[in-house]
């Protein structure tokens, strides 16, 4: 009886679980369809009124120059590179226009291009920005409106400098230099000709002057992010705002320490800041503000104590900005060439780390040899095959003894059907004296389980995935698979709904594991060969809105596994054969 119960539960289980991803599944394109709606946006500008007002990071007065309203246009300087453009926006000294050109929007050669940095009149303004407090209380210093001197274009061969006098003795230079990828390098500095000593705190920050649509699943981290002191720092926006109000404004998160960065992830995008010194001590801030009835997201770095220049003197601040895209091994390098602590982990791999990153190797490794994602994910599962091949094997000639024995089991049934215990105690018997283990059929499943997750995520969070093409209609493993069996692939001009959605690959999928089921021997139990027997078509379903490459793993484990299991079983039965043919003689 409990052992029915068990089953009915996990029955009940999967069947919950199925109709909450037919559920979900509309919100879910929905959300997909709205985020791609915000990001095309980004590419043209709607003006909307000019804020004025600039979020003091260090929370210390500030005396600003030129801070009034601007009545002419910005002054801008571009930005070059083989991986970006865009421009700095030399009044308030913030870079606020920074497109991608490897990647675009959607898989149409003619998309746009990424936006990963939009200005302040975007309804999706998202920019850095470097600045300075009055520690002292009468040093002027720039405002968020103060128009910054500078010549040239930013290229990864020629910085630029951003210079502003305060007509007090002091100048405020900022240096900007950009590598050959995402990264630019700000060297923040107070050059003092006066006659008297000053005190700045000079500050950085990422400001996100909109709520980003995120993709809301639970294996997916977009938000907050950071390695602050050596801990890995995630928080989503509603939880930054809900701490932030709890705190009476003060940031929802503030945290001193040596090295790491802060910064916003989305799901494939990264804007961060990282100190250069990842050795001295700094302070970093997660900040949630509410202006006109918008809120307002900002991460910033500063000193933990106001710099100090003397007359004569300069004093300075050096920080990273990473804008871009989230390539593994682009931020690997950045950690072990600039020393930016675990700068990887803005990449969400999740629990399975140590399995899913070296998945991702492996998959990358075999993609450089055959330059396809796809045939890189075949490849790699005949490797993983091969690797569990030992285990599998044992617990595959254990499925096929179960089954040559499957009448045997039936006879111990049907005579001791009026005493459960007795036919537990002969079963038990025949399987020892057989050497078969009844549970050697749950270790392929047990192994997939983190194999299964860990490939998930790598198809899932890595940029490197996104829109790598297989062969025929798949031009994008990442995705799910746009066929659909209710529109009869394509033929009938119908377009239907999320809950409908049963594409090709999903019903290969089912199809294979189907065989796979029928080579496995039946369950003694009605139950448990009814649960078995919904299994292919429960999974089918569930995997019907999953990206295409892992239905296709999941498709190609099925189909070596069939062929695994059919020459085991056909093996045991010769082997039984000529064990007979011997006894007779």
């Amino acid at each position: 009886m409990d052992n029915k119960r068990l089953l009915a539960a996990i029955a009940i289980s999967i069947g919950i679980l199925l109709m909450f991803d037919l559920w979900q599944r509309p919100a879910r394109e929905a959300q997909r369809q709205a985020a791609q709606n915000v990001q095309q946006s980004q590419t043209s500008s709607v003006p909307l009124p000019q804020a004025n007002t600039a979020l003091n990071p260090a929370g210390v007065a500030s005396t600003g120059g030129n801070d009034g309203a601007p009545t002419t246009p910005a002054p801008r300087l571009r930005i070059e590179s083989a991986r970006v453009e865009g421009s700095v926006n030399l009044r308030g000294a913030r870079l606020d226009d920074l497109v991608l050109r490897d990647y675009r929007e959607t898989i149409q050669p003619n998309s746009p291009n990424v936006r990963v940095l939009a200005p302040r009149e975007d309804p999706a303004a998202y920019f850095a920005q470097w600045g300075w407090t009055a520690a002292d209380g009468r040093t002027a210093v720039p405002g968020p409106n103060t128009d910054w001197t500078a010549e040239g274009t930013l290229t990864p061969t020629t910085p630029l400098t951003l210079r502003w006098n305060n007509g007090q003795g002091q100048r405020f230079e900022i240096a900007l230099s950009l590598d050959q990828n995402f990264m630019v390098t700000a060297e923040q500095r107070v050059v003092n000709t006066g006659a008297e000593p000053v005190q700045v705190l000079p500050w950085a920050r990422v400001r996100r002057e909109h709520t980003p649509v995120v993709a809301g699943y639970y294996i997916l981290h977009e938000g907050f992010v950071g390695v602050l002191d050596g801990r890995l720092r995630e928080t989503k926006y509603a939880d930054a705002k809900t701490e932030a109000a709890r705190r009476n404004g003060a940031p929802a998160l503030e945290q001193e320490g040596a090295g790491g960065w802060a910064g916003f992830t989305d799901k494939y995008w990264l804007a961060a800041l990282a100190p250069v010194d990842q050795a001295g001590r700094d302070r970093a801030a997660f900040r949630h503000t509410s202006e006109g009835g918008q809120d307002r997201w900002q991460v910033d770095f500063s000193p933990v104590a106001p710099v100090a220049a003397a007359p004569g003197a300069t004093a300075g601040f050096a920080t990273r900005l990473f804008a871009g895209a989230k390539e593994v091994h682009l931020l690997d390098s950045y950690t072990s060439g600039l020393g930016i602590t675990d700068f990887d982990k803005a990449i969400d791999f999740g629990w399975f780390y140590y399995i899913t990153k070296p998945f991702f190797y492996g998959l990358d490794w075999l993609f450089k040899l055959t330059g396809n994602f796809g045939v890189a994910i075949l490849l790699f599962t005949v490797a993983l095959k091969i690797l569990f091949f030992p285990l599998a094997n044992k617990s595959y000639k254990s499925m096929a003894r179960m089954k040559t024995l499957g009448p045997k089991m039936q006879e111990l049934k049907e005579r001791n059907k009026d005493d459960p215990a007795k036919m537990q105690q002969e079963m038990m018997a025949l399987y020892k004296a057989e050497k078969i283990n009844p549970a050697a059929g749950c270790l392929p499943i047990l192994l997939q389980i983190p194999i299964f997750f860990s490939l998930y995520k790598v198809l899932f969070v890595t940029i490197e995935m996104r829109h790598a093409p297989f062969f025929g209609w798949i031009r994008d493993l990442s995705a799910p698979d746009p066929t659909n069996l209710f529109t009869l692939f394509g033929l009938i001009p119908w377009e239907a709904p999320a809950f409908l959605h049963m594409p090709a690959w999903a019903i290969i999928m089912g199809i294979t594991m189907w065989i796979q089921f029928k080579l496995n021997p039946t369950p003694p139990d009605p139950i448990q060969a009814k649960l078995f027997g919904f299994m292919p078509i429960i999974f089918t379903f569930m995997l019907a809105s999953f990206p295409a490459g892992l239905v296709i793993y999941w498709s190609w484990n099925n189909l070596l596994s069939v062929a695994q299991q059919y020459y085991i079983g056909r093996e045991d039965r010769i082997a039984r054969a000529n064990e007979k043919a011997l006894a007779r003689t």
